[in-house]
């Protein structure tokens, strides 16, 4: 269709309607017809698809960004949130950790603590779009394997469709995710659509995606979610109430919550995915 060569799927042309609002904050349904090269109805129907999951608002003749969604703070000043808190996941994620696995560790200051944590083991192979952690990982003994990709300044990170030569040919065993925000209903959302895009690849190519976020992180949302059917197999967190505690369990997905004995032994969760 049109110039794209090929037609589009929904979790595509939601990533590219996202990027156009990112852009200009307000594009007509004629706009995102042309650059998209797709019918004015199926734009409206996403239109109104996505404003009802609250990823944008509708307004005459077009779309606007959500004017409510949580701004991204600055690498270094997410590091100073909720450090204590952001400690005792990271221990407790390395719980998680078996010799010998192969892991991505994505963007995310929490994530960035894990990075930290792993001398103890041997010959881990680490995939990364963080920069932070490969700066972190650079000398030590593991395996380490750079995605590629767009610079993102703002969280140090390497995105967008350029990462996925790469993604697209590689399975993790366990993929360690950082977030802007995280509901039942949406799953994992970020403030940005290409950041958004190399996560749902990750999490495509991962037998478990284990979510790394403090309980500041839960029940709220952020610009773009990431993909349209969000599956989560292990959360790690600080506190979590228990409505959400049960619509995850419901949805299969294992709650651990680090507290200050965050050191303690927890047994490993070795259960492979078939992808």
């Amino acid at each position: 269709m049109g110039g794209n060569g090929h037609k589009l799927l929904t979790a595509e042309r939601e990533q590219r309607i996202m990027q156009l609002l990112r852009d200009a904050e307000v594009v007509t349904v004629s706009a995102i017809s042309a650059a998209l090269g797709m019918s004015e109805a199926t734009v409206r129907r996403d239109l109104q698809a996505m404003h009802e999951r609250g990823l944008l608002e509708r307004v005459h003749g077009g779309a606007a960004i959500k004017q409510e969604s949580k701004p991204e703070p600055l690498f270094s000043d997410k590091e100073g949130q909720f450090s204590a808190e952001k400690q005792r996941i990271a221990t407790t994620a390395l719980t998680l950790i078996r010799d010998h696995d192969t892991i991505f560790l994505d963007g995310g200051s929490t994530v960035l603590m894990l990075a930290r944590l792993l001398d103890s083991f041997k010959a881990l192979t680490i995939v990364t779009n963080s920069l932070m952690a490969a700066a972190q990982l650079m000398e030590s003994p593991h395996r380490l394997i750079l995605t590629g990709g767009e610079f993102r300044a703002i969280s140090r990170t390497l995105v967008g469709p350029l990462s996925s030569p790469i993604l697209k040919n590689i399975v993790v065993d366990k993929a360690f995710m950082g977030t802007m925000g995280f509901t039942t209903s949406d799953g994992m959302s970020t403030t940005d659509a290409n950041e958004a895009y190399t996560k749902t690849q990750v999490m495509e190519r991962a037998r478990q995606v284990i979510l790394l976020a403090d309980r500041s992180k839960l029940g709220s949302s952020s610009f773009v979610t990431c993909g349209s059917d969000w599956r989560l197999d292990v959360l790690v967190t600080d506190a979590i109430d228990a409505k959400m505690r049960q619509e995850l369990e419901e949805r299969e997905t294992r709650v651990i919550v680090a507290g200050k004995n965050a050191g303690a032994k927890i047994k490993a969760d070795t259960t492979r995915r078939n992808r």
